[in-house]
């Protein structure tokens, strides 16, 4: 096989196909990008959206105590500020006046804003006069289930360590825990009564009391089940005076997103821990829904892209035929695209082409082979009168020396000689009649020579109905007679079998041979002969069969020589003239 041949018939890649790689690999990587940047995005926006609803809940948190505490001081405000209240704490009197003051001025002072107010307090008035009655109310360790009210003496809280810490500092109007205030949950708001009198003194203490929860309002705003912290912190102590959530202790200290808030109680701050998986609570859901629709995006983009490679593969692919037609010297088929594009113009261009290519072949192949079929004729005219000379001269010395047998034996085999040469003008002959004609050559020779050469034939009997072109063998067993007898006898060999798809024809002798420089010549295709042209069969050869097929010479001087003859079984010229 040649080289042509193995290019011609090696699988190839598509170009569009190959094209479809990098396609793939930039719609791969775009959508990467743009799900990459969507997703940082949506995620930064929704951590911001979160971080937004945390920071608004945690200031409603802190305008809601802040609203809650300006009513308790409000509240005391009002006791404070009222001197009927004063005057009834200052009063003292016989127990049943007393009862009766309280009765009138104090409790009703009392219970009023506690009835104003929306959530459950405990007000606590602490006298410094001893007269005064008590009203104990609820136990105070409980927790606070109702509005209540007490009025107790000062001395109840003088020794503990709460209110010794408020004398010894001088405050007032302070907020608080004292008693069990951390272990409910409480807050107590805690300021002085002083008399307005010409002499001020302090003629008692009043404690308000609220649930911290309460004061933080409703937690529907704030999360606090998904993880989220909201603290109630001391600054001054750093102590957490309520906590509402809870916190994974495992968690390090960066898992959370710390927010306070400062608000208008001295020294304290609200505080909210935001887990981050919180904020990015969605952006698993995000990335599931953002690489499913990359996905998508990348088949739709890589099913369009197939599609246009398919398409435009076809039209590649049958100009690739087209050209493997041209170059196994089919000339005759031609393609045609719908449109107006590339594909179009390459159709047309190689249309074009074929068409000059035919015409082209026309004009010089064909009459190529024409005009050598011309020099033959007229070769075969110029030696056919000599041969028929020289074998007449030869009939009629028999003649005259009275030899009828041998006269008759030379007229019938030069009549079956022409009628083989001619073969009713046929080119191709089978190799059976070639070599029938061979040997009527040799009869007419063997008259003539009286028997003074030996033929051998050596043929493989299927190649014998093979078509070949006539005249293939005679030339060379001529050219034997002519230039390679010498001596008294000449043995002649010719041989004939089948090498796969071709066959092989021998023609040998043991006659001189050629020296080496003759046999270099003779292969240069330089060497002239006189006799019926070598070089002639050759180019026959090569014109019907191409160049793969031809003739090889070897020679040794004073050996002989040996002709060995190539040509195919069959090729698409002999199935047309033998009408397959």
């Amino acid at each position: 096989m040649t080289m042509e041949r193995f290019l011609s018939s090696k699988k190839y890649i598509p170009f569009t196909y190959k094209m479809m790689i990098p396609y793939l690999i930039l719609v791969l990587l775009t959508d990467i990008l743009v799900g990459y940047i969507a997703y940082t995005m949506l995620v930064e926006s929704r951590t911001e959206m979160a971080e937004t609803n945390v920071r608004t809940a945690l200031k409603q948190t802190r305008n809601n105590i802040e609203y809650q505490t300006d009513e308790i001081k409000r509240m005391s405000n009002s006791l404070f500020l009222n001197t009927n209240f004063q005057n009834a704490l200052q009063f003292r009197g016989e127990p049943l006046e007393n009862m009766l003051k309280m009765r009138d001025d104090i409790v009703p002072y009392m219970k009023a804003p506690l009835q104003l107010y929306g959530n459950k307090l405990r007000l606590a008035l602490y006298t410094v006069n001893e007269s005064m009655l008590e009203i104990t109310g609820d136990e105070m360790s409980a927790p606070i289930g109702r509005s209540d009210y007490y009025v107790l003496p000062s001395r109840t809280i003088e020794n503990t360590e709460w209110f010794k810490s408020i004398v010894t500092n001088n405050k007032d109007s302070v907020w608080l825990q004292a008693d069990s205030d951390r272990e409910l949950g409480n807050i107590s708001y805690f300021r002085k009564l002083v008399a307005s009198n010409a002499a001020p003194a302090v003629i008692g203490y009043i404690r308000v009391t609220a649930r911290i929860d309460e004061l933080f309002g409703s937690f529907d705003t704030f999360p606090v089940d998904q993880g989220l912290d909201l603290r109630l912190i001391d600054r001054t102590s750093g102590l957490t005076l309520y906590e509402q959530g809870a916190v994974d202790k495992q968690a390090k200290q960066d898992a959370y997103l710390i927010i306070s808030e400062d608000i208008s109680l001295s020294g304290y701050v609200i505080e909210a821990r935001v887990p981050h998986t919180y904020l990015n609570k969605d952006a698993s859901r995000m990335q599931k829904v953002i690489t499913t629709v990359c996905a998508i995006s990348f088949l739709v983009m890589a099913v369009i892209g197939f599609l246009v490679a398919r398409i435009s593969g076809k039209k590649i692919k049958r100009i690739v035929y087209l050209a493997r037609s041209f170059q196994e010297g089919n000339f005759y088929k031609r393609i045609g695209f719908p449109g107006n594009d590339e594909f179009v113009y390459i159709a047309n261009s190689f249309n074009q082409m074929a068409a000059s290519i035919q015409e082209l072949i026309h004009n010089v192949y064909v009459q190529g082979i024409q005009k050598k079929q011309a020099e033959l004729d007229v070769l075969q005219a110029q030696i056919s009168p000599h041969f028929l000379y020289n074998t007449l001269s030869t009939i009629g010395s028999l003649a005259n020396l009275g030899e009828v047998e041998k006269v008759t034996q030379m007229v019938q085999g030069l009549s079956k000689f022409y009628r083989l040469t001619l073969n009713e003008g046929q080119v191709y002959i089978s190799l059976e009649k070639e070599l029938e004609q061979v040997r009527m050559y040799l009869e007419i020779q063997r008259v003539k020579y009286a028997d003074a050469f030996e033929v051998y034939y050596d043929i493989d009997p299927e190649i014998l109905q093979v078509p070949i072109i006539k005249l293939i063998l005679q030339p060379f067993v001529e050219n034997i007679f002519k230039h390679a007898w010498f001596g008294e006898t000449i043995a002649i060999r010719i041989t004939g079998k089948r090498l796969g798809d071709r066959i092989e024809l021998k023609v040998i002798d043991n006659g001189i041979g050629m020296r080496p420089d003759t046999l270099r010549k003779m292969r240069s295709s330089t060497f002239q002969t006189g006799s019926y042209g070598l070089k002639n069969v050759e180019e026959r050869i090569k014109l019907r069969y191409g160049n793969d097929f031809g003739m090889q010479i070897g020679s040794y001087f004073g050996a002989g020589t040996t002709v060995q003859i190539i040509l195919p079984v069959e090729n698409a010229e002999i199935r047309e003239v033998m009408g397959e």
